[in-house]
């Protein structure tokens, strides 16, 4: 799930969508047309987040996403173009983190998504496939994205498949039925330059891509989500989620085993439990996790690279990689919305 967007925040992610589209269960996705958007439905991201080291073991994390939002279910020319669009990019070390946003109307060629080629942009900041002919478009990445005092230059190449979140895609958000589509590809292995106030970094790493589009994917009493994506040390990963509400928050998530064979776990099978709080922006927020799955055997403790991941951005945020230990040992990434 994206970061910057909360329940009633960008979007209205919990808002009646009446006139756009919504997921269905026993919808077939396909690629390439899915790696591209889907005006009818009114909300929709690309995200990537990557974690990352350089050569003396230094820890890094990277963001880059791009929302794309409907004012209405159709694209025109020009600025009569109803779709509006978001990027945000981040860049955490030990010390410091770092934030931007990019805003864009759609229609005038400011930002957008093509599926073949694949490309995803928003002014200089671009997304884009260098894949060859006949492979799938995310098996290959460049990303680039500057602030006012950081930038990158990656390259993302896939070492596993595509894997389909929730039921084949169908991510479902709430008791009452809310979903998403939602499919993700967390095999990348990832290297590249930072760039930081103190000059240029080589890295390398692990990357994760998230894609997911929906109308109403949130409940209208769901305040926000605390997110995962686990990378473990014998080569699975996890995705796990709850989603903050009036009563007891709705989990989901997905076991990806090393060849990409995805096993999801039902509502109430993950367990989030907050384990120490950081002042962070004027509010208190977790930043410290146990995290249970028991019928995985999973039992772990995160441990954020910087608790002051901040994105400062027009709907704020906290996202920022960690690293865990316990039952498991790794490294991951954690966005938290709707504090």
């Amino acid at each position: 799930m994206a970061g910057s967007a909360l329940a009633q925040g960008f979007a209205g992610l919990g808002i009646g969508a009446e006139g756009f589209s919504e997921p269905q269960p026993d919808h077939a996705l396909m690629f390439p047309r899915d790696h591209g958007p889907h005006p009818d439905y009114r909300i929709e991201w690309w995200y990537l987040t990557a974690v990352l080291e350089d050569a003396d073991g230094r820890d890094y994390g990277v963001q880059w996403t791009l929302f794309r939002s409907a004012l209405e279910p159709r694209t025109d020319d020009g600025w009569r173009d109803p779709q509006l669009w978001m990027g945000h990019a981040g860049l955490t070390t030990a010390g410091a983190h770092f934030s931007a946003e990019r805003l864009a109307r759609g229609g005038i060629g400011q930002a957008g998504v093509t599926a073949e080629p694949f490309m995803a942009w928003i002014d200089d900041w671009e997304l884009r496939s260098i894949a060859p002919k006949g492979a799938d478009a995310l098996n290959l990445l460049e990303v680039r994205a500057r602030g006012a005092d950081f930038a990158y230059d990656l390259r993302l190449s896939a070492e596993g498949p595509l894997v389909l979140q929730g039921d084949a895609g169908y991510s479902v958000k709430s008791e009452s039925g809310q979903a998403s589509y939602y499919y993700s590809q967390p095999f990348f292995t990832v290297t590249g330059t930072l760039e930081l106030p103190e000059g240029a970094i080589a890295v390398a790493g692990q990357g994760w891509l998230d894609r997911e589009w929906s109308s109403q994917p949130l409940s209208e009493d769901q305040e926000g989500w605390d997110w995962v994506s686990l990378i473990f040390e014998d080569g699975s990963r996890m995705m796990g989620f709850q989603l903050r509400g009036a009563g007891a928050p709705f989990t989901s998530g997905t076991w990806i085993a090393a060849d990409g064979t995805a096993t999801p776990a039902p509502h109430g099978a993950l367990r989030f439990e907050a384990q120490e709080h950081a002042r962070v922006a004027g509010r208190q927020v977790p930043v410290r996790w146990r995290i249970v799955w028991p019928e995985r055997g999973l039992d772990i403790a995160t441990t954020p690279l910087n608790p002051q991941s901040w994105m400062d951005t027009s709907i704020a945020y906290w996202e920022g990689p960690l690293r865990f230990s316990g039952s498991h040992g790794g490294r991951g990434y954690l966005e938290m919305t709707g504090y």
